[in-house]
């Protein structure tokens, strides 16, 4: 069905009434991998149109932090944020939903650094080298380096000679692939799609250091958004997988579908969230 033709038909009500098209829902993006996501999102949005019956939003921004404070302020409805801003924020929002990866709702942190790197084995030997963050709200991007230091009682804005935020994962992997960084942070489902997808891209990183397992990057709701809404959208992420459009669009993104997810998933990411933002004085003590 054409778009516009079916917003107008959103507009016309049963019994011959017209009402105003509904408002849309809103749905917050940090920056999409992939590399037609303009195409993608549109035929995400299309695709949730037409289960919803009410137009969809996509809206992108260049952070997390940016994607909180549209949530927080109630300009966004949905947002697919990091398990580490959730944790922050989880008095403001309700976890919607969580994606499947290789079968579950897990994922970790990789260390990288470029292939031709033959002598690094671990964080701790990149002391005085340049580090490539993704986003200083990003769990695998920065949270867990931040805390594998803290845990060797280092800190990342004295360990590295240099350090910078890419705010992509895919950038990430691109700077440590051109060696612009000696090595990075990534979510390892980024890198894990990136070398099915693009391996001559990854080909050129090594993984040096695998995180323990935390909960996937979340769906998340504002607090004050309807039940009604909320039920809707979370029932059209979970059915995904149910009907061939679904699916193609979840193959794209390298997922198997979407589950209900439970707040034990980030129990971990909010302990480590504890430990760093704690006073330096009370983690010695």
């Amino acid at each position: 069905m054409d778009r516009r033709h079916f917003l107008g038909l959103l507009a016309t009500a049963a019994a011959g009434r017209v009402w105003a098209t509904p408002e849309p829902i809103r749905v917050g993006l940090t920056p999409v991998f992939l590399d037609d996501q303009v195409a993608f999102l549109n035929r995400w949005r299309d695709y949730l149109e037409l289960r919803l019956a009410r137009p969809v939003e996509f809206v992108q921004r260049g952070s997390y932090r940016e994607i909180m404070d549209l949530l927080r302020g109630d300009k966004l409805d949905v947002a697919w944020v990091c398990g580490y801003p959730y944790v922050r924020n989880r008095r403001a929002l309700r976890l919607m939903a969580v994606p499947l990866f290789n079968g579950r709702p897990l994922y970790q942190s990789y260390l990288i650094v470029p292939a031709s790197d033959g002598v690094t084995r671990s964080l701790l030997d990149l002391r005085g080298k340049v580090f490539a963050f993704s986003d200083p709200d990003s769990n695998s991007g920065y949270l867990y380096p931040t805390y594998r230091l803290l845990q060797a009682n280092e800190r990342n804005d004295t360990f590295f000679g240099k350090s910078f935020f890419t705010w992509a994962h895919r950038k990430v992997v691109e700077a440590v692939a051109a060696r612009v960084a000696n090595g990075g942070a990534v979510d390892s489902y980024v890198w894990e799609t990136l070398a099915r997808f693009h391996p001559t891209l990854t080909d050129k990183t090594r993984i040096v250091e695998k995180s323990p397992e935390f909960g996937h990057t979340p769906f998340v709701a504002r607090a004050t958004l309807p039940r009604a809404t909320f039920a809707a959208f979370q029932q059209s992420l979970l059915r995904m997988g149910d009907d061939p459009d679904g699916r193609a669009l979840l193959g794209q993104l390298n997922l198997d579908g979407f589950v209900p997810g439970q707040e034990a998933l980030f129990d971990g990411i909010e302990q480590m969230a504890k430990a760093v933002a704690a006073p330096r004085h009370a983690r010695s003590a």
